[in-house]
């Protein structure tokens, strides 16, 4: 029998009585599953014994796997990322982020299992942006309606590499445009769509927006700063403690998330299998 504990007012569950393995092959429990993950944006599972063959057949049930242009794939297991933190402290993952947002077709989710991870620290924080859209002043909301921004991997990713790749990176992932609101296609919720990938506003300098020079830059970053530190916000957000075989399952259209980086040099191990999205509208 399935257990659902939601974990917080905003955003998260624990689910026990369900076998993700058992799930990747009957279609009924793997609906039931789906079911929560749009009712409460990121599912918890403990205790999944999960081979790499399951891992990526459960995922595969809610679409087509793909692959990262940085991170690569595990060469037996396409579409199934190992991000092992082991060897080096690794800044890049503590920001607030969708996953694949410099994407055309950003991420619809994924599945992320825990390999190995430290005896503290490591946790991840998922955030509820339907939630922070909602709790929006209205005044910024009519303000952003119809606005529209770029986001790139060059400034992430690309920032840790020499001039040559950076621009090769760019060069093969051109930045994308997306709307500062989405709309998510099978609950039809408004979202607040801008994350640490954003880089700036494309449609901002209008004649509503900007009375003099001075409002042109500055006031298009500020509003944007505003908009990215709403992730950061307590009441839209959950902490998940890691253990080994445990696995979270979230909806990246409607969440943001943070792996919190603060257990190095002890390790952290984890596999995901990310899940191609829908051009956002």
């Amino acid at each position: 029998m399935i257990k659902v504990e939601r974990l917080t007012a905003s955003i998260g569950a624990e689910v026990a009585g369900v076998s993700l393995g058992d799930a990747s092959r009957d279609a009924a429990l793997f609906a039931e599953v789906k079911a929560l993950l749009l009712k409460h944006r990121v599912l918890f599972f403990r205790d999944q014994d999960l081979s790499r063959e399951e891992h990526v057949a459960f995922a595969s049930r809610f679409g087509k796997l793909e692959d990262h242009p940085v991170a690569g794939s595990d060469p037996e297991h396409p579409g199934l990322v190992r991000i092992y933190r082991s060897e080096a402290k690794n800044p890049y993952e503590n920001n607030y982020h969708t996953d694949g947002l410099w994407r055309p077709n950003p991420s619809m989710g994924a599945v992320l299992r825990c390999v190995e991870c430290p005896e503290v620290g490591g946790d991840t924080i998922w955030v509820n942006m339907v939630e922070a859209y909602k709790q929006l002043p209205e005044e910024v909301k009519k303000r952003i309606e119809g606005l529209r921004a770029k986001s790139s991997i060059e400034h992430s990713f690309g920032a840790a590499m020499d001039p040559e790749e950076r621009r090769k990176l760019a060069a093969q992932n051109p930045e994308v445009e997306h709307p500062v609101v989405r709309t998510h296609p099978e609950t039809g919720e408004k979202i607040l769509y801008v994350s640490s990938f954003t880089t700036h506003f494309v449609n901002y300098h209008t004649a509503d927006n900007v009375r003099y020079g001075l409002d042109k830059t500055p006031g298009a970053s500020l509003l944007l700063n505003y908009l990215q530190s709403q992730a950061s916000i307590p009441e839209y957000q959950v902490r998940f403690r890691w253990k080994p075989n445990s696995v979270a399952v979230w909806d990246n259209r409607s969440t943001q998330h943070y792996a919190v980086m603060d257990y190095w040099p002890a390790p952290r191990k984890m596999e995901r299998a990310g899940i191609e999205g829908d051009r956002p509208y």
